[in-house]
């Protein structure tokens, strides 16, 4: 049998206000980055936001690794938002 491999699509919503934010939920992309530079682990974010799906934050990171130069500008401004 042979294995049927498709593409799956990032799980980010943005809102009205420009926030992009995690798979219908309130989590923030910057909070699921932020913690995941701090050194938490994919596991570690899940049990710290119930909210979200383990398999969502592996490709929220993913996705932040692979775009990392694109997505540090949307960060560093969301950063300079919330002081």
């Amino acid at each position: 049998m042979a294995l049927a491999i498709s593409a799956e699509s990032v799980p980010l919503q943005s809102d009205p206000d420009g926030v992009v934010r995690v798979a219908n939920t309130n989590v923030t992309l910057d909070t699921v980055i932020g913690a995941f530079l701090d050194g938490a682990s994919a596991e570690e974010i899940a049990y710290q936001y119930p909210s979200l799906d383990l398999a969502d934050i592996y490709a929220v990171i993913a996705y932040y690794l692979r775009r990392r130069s694109d997505l540090d500008g949307y960060l560093r401004q969301r950063y300079e938002q919330a002081d």
